[in-house]
This record gives C-alpha cells, sequence and structure tokens, in this order.
C-alpha cells in the first residue's frame, strides 16, 4: 500500500499528550456505564437484537433514497484517499483491533463534535442525515483491499449503528460482517442496521475498495433509561478519551484544509 502523503504524515500526533491512566472520576464513570447498560436492556423500545429490520426505522428508507448524491460527495473525497487518515491515527482505542492504514475515515461527527471543514465538503450528505434521530456519530467508513477486522465489541449498547452501502466490491459474498450469529454482506444504496455491543467482525477479502456510511444513533429506550442513556452519552463527549480523538481530528483537519 502506498505511503501516507505529506499532509497525513505533517499531523500525525505530534502536541497530543499521551492518555494517562484513567482517573477515580472516569472508573465511577465506567461503573456507572455497566449501570446504564443493564437498564438499556430492560427498557428497550424493540427487542433487543443484534441486527435490526430496517422497517423498525422509517426514517432509514429516506437515507437509502438519497444514496446517489451521498455517492456523489464520497468520489470526490477518494480523489484524496491516501490523505485521508486510518482509524487508529484519530482513535488510539482502535489500534486494539486495526494498526495498519487499512481502515482510513473521514469524520462529520461525533460525540458532540462535528466538523465544519468536512461537513463543507459534503454538504448533500449532512442534509440527508438530518432524517437520522439521536444522531452521534457520521463519518465514510473505508475498507481498503485484503481489510479484516477482528472479533470485538463496542464499548457501550445505547447506541445503534447503521451502514449505507456506498461502494461494494463486485465480488460481494467476499466482503461483509458477522454481527452475533448473523452474516450479512453490504449492498449500494442499502443500510445494515445492528448493535455493536454483539460481537462482531468485518472484512473485505477483495481487491477492490469498499465504502459505506458509518452513522451511529440513539437506541430507542423508554423512561428511565433514555434520560440515564443521554445523560451518558453528554458526559462521553467531554471525557479524556473523546477530547483526545476531537484533538487529533482537529490537527488532521488543519493539515488536509491547508491552501
Amino acid at each position: 500500500m502506498a505511503e501516507a502523503s505529506t499532509s497525513r504524515q505533517s499531523f500525525k500526533t505530534e502536541g497530543i499528550r499521551p492518555l494517562e491512566r484513567p482517573s477515580v472520576v472516569v472508573r465511577l464513570l465506567m461503573r456507572g456505564v455497566a449501570w446504564v447498560e443493564r437498564l438499556n436492556l430492560g427498557c428497550a423500545v424493540l427487542p433487543n437484537q443484534c441486527v435490526y429490520q430496517n422497517s423498525d426505522f422509517p426514517w432509514a428508507e429516506e437515507l437509502e433514497a438519497r444514496w446517489p448524491a451521498i455517492r456523489e460527495e464520497l468520489d470526490k473525497l477518494l480523489l484524496r484517499r491516501e490523505d485521508l487518515p486510518s482509524i487508529s491515527d484519530i482513535s488510539p482505542d482502535a489500534a486494539t483491533i486495526s494498526t495498519d492504514r487499512g481502515w482510513k475515515t473521514f469524520i462529520l461527527a461525533g460525540y458532540g463534535f462535528r466538523s465544519a471543514r468536512n461537513i463543507a465538503l459534503c454538504p448533500t450528505t449532512w442534509q440527508a442525515l438530518r432524517c437520522v434521530p439521536g444522531l452521534t456519530t457520521a463519518m465514510f467508513s473505508i475498507f481498503e483491499p485484503g481489510k479484516r477486522l477482528p472479533p470485538h465489541r463496542g464499548p457501550y449498547n445505547g447506541v445503534l449503528r447503521l451502514h449505507l452501502g456506498l461502494i461494494v466490491p463486485r465480488e460481494q459474498l467476499k466482503t461483509g460482517i458477522r454481527v452475533g450469529d448473523q452474516t450479512r454482506h453490504w449492498q449500494e444504496g442499502q443500510a445494515l442496521i445492528f448493535d455493536d455491543s454483539y460481537e462482531h467482525e468485518t472484512w473485505n477479502d477483495t481487491d477492490q475498495v469498499r465504502v459505506v456510511l458509518f452513522l451511529d444513533f440513539v437506541k430507542p429506550l423508554r423512561f428511565p433509561a433514555n434520560i440515564a442513556n443521554r445523560l451518558l452519552i453528554s458526559l462521553a463527549s467531554v471525557s479524556p478519551f473523546v477530547r483526545d480523538c476531537k484533538a487529533r481530528q482537529r490537527m488532521w483537519e488543519t493539515a488536509f484544509h491547508a491552501p
């Protein structure tokens, strides 16, 4: 795979201090997360499951209808594909499952942070996302040829994940995702909604790139879990981990959007 461009190298992690040992506050927060997760399971509006029916979320159809325009904006971004950061450049925690340049990302929003400069390059995509209630994360997720992620679980069950297929290799059955006991294959223009707190793994065993629009949104919950969940998501946006990710994202943006 080609070496990363100068713009990517210039931002790397210069000036960012490594994360320190979790503080007492953070450790207490982690205990709170475990308690809220149990509450979420008991107060779910829909049956808890690893993969959901799109019909459970009527707005997904509207998002699917707008995929050609989203794809057009993606195609322009991919002209600078080698300048895009790997996921571990932005989120060091991702290094537990991906340490190479095979999983790239272009972030629009994440846990209280919006990238105005990235959104300006994808205004149609951002407009389309207005139909998603409780959106917490939005990005393009790019799997290079041969990229695999090992089995892993997401950190929290208070959000659900959506993948909208944008570029799917011709050998469709050679690229896919297993969530719990279900294996699915992406299709261009179709959404896949799942709970990433279930064990899952993904692969692209083809010689072509695979790209999805990657979204997290608040899981539909009844009272009192809906209140606790919203509070926890708000607290996450000011956690040391998320602050570190924001700093890395801003540094990358400065290099990428430089005149």
